[in-house]
């Protein structure tokens, strides 16, 4: 079982320095994937509900953090290392004009060398929304239609699309991404649409806050929906994240292979460069080796 990394361009990890202690150390330290959230914009007041936390609020102490656009921030990490894997855990999808993601997407495909994973979502943030002048209802089926169009931008030589949420004329989209067709399209969520949608349409599932106890029902779900859209079930790269800090046994990570999990994606916010080091030490020796010794 291979072991991710989750968070880059956020906060300490948002310093250039750091970013790049980071990677070439988790590099070093066999980690197989390095992700990087996005939000466009925060706001000091919402109502939306934060999903991964208790309280329903960002875990920020206050909106002011620096988050990195995850492009940009996964290009600068790309061009420091030569194997890691490089996630957007998550890009939100709806949010973005698909004919600039996909430029996005095969640009950074093809800088890393064909190593980058498209996390995506479908967002929770309305507020976001909002203040980007995008509409809230029916963002899945605008994300729905988004990955189509891409998907026909980075395997097409000439597309043109007529939809409910996009439409334009013949283009040329260059250049393609390395990895063939394109890469591979992990979904975020662990709602039943969510899970829905990665079986449906996704090359795999990222869950956020998943506990290895409950990896299992999840995962059946996603397989079953992809059984139902006529899918192989297993082809999907199925991912999961405990959370920040959550203590795994050797045990767990035995439990979590079982249930289908081909990787754990774990994290922290280390409050220096030190901490990078020694989190990065402590999560090799904790997770990394004996995951891959499973």
């Amino acid at each position: 079982m291979q072991t991710g990394f989750i968070a880059v361009g956020i906060g300490l990890m948002a310093e250039p320095e750091v970013m790049s202690l980071a990677a070439e150390t988790a590099e070093q330290a066999g980690f197989h994937s390095i992700w990087a959230p996005e939000h466009i914009v925060l706001l000091d007041r919402y109502a939306s509900r934060y999903p991964y936390s208790a309280d329903g609020k960002f875990p920020s102490p206050n909106m002011q953090v620096e988050i990195l656009d995850p492009f940009a921030a996964l290009t600068f990490i790309a061009a420091q290392t030569k194997t890691i894997r490089l996630g957007t855990g998550i890009c939100l999808v709806p949010e973005r004009n698909p004919l600039t993601t996909a430029k996005e997407v095969a640009t950074l495909d093809k800088l890393s060398g064909g190593r980058f994973d498209f996390g995506v979502g479908i967002g929770w943030l309305e507020e976001e929304f909002t203040a980007l002048g995008i509409p809230w209802p029916r963002r899945a089926a605008r994300t729905r239609e988004y990955l189509h169009v891409m998907k026909k931008l980075w395997t097409e030589e000439e597309t043109a699309f007529e939809g409910e949420f996009c439409s334009f004329p013949s283009v040329r989209s260059y250049p393609k991404p390395v990895q063939k067709p394109h890469p591979p399209i992990i979904f975020g969520g662990e709602s039943e649409p969510a899970l829905k949608r990665a079986g449906e349409v996704g090359d795999g599932w990222f869950g956020m806050n998943v506990s290895v106890a409950d990896a299992k029902t999840k995962i059946t779900k996603v397989k079953e929906y992809a059984r139902a859209a006529g899918r192989n079930p297993d082809t999907l790269q199925i991912s999961i994240s405990p959370g920040m800090g959550t203590a795994l046994t050797r045990d767990d990570l035995k439990r979590a292979q079982d249930a289908g999990v081909h990787q754990l994606i774990v994290g922290s916010f280390p409050a220096d460069l030190q901490a990078v080091k020694d989190d990065m030490s402590r999560l090799a020796e904790q997770i990394v080796a004996p995951a891959a010794n499973l």
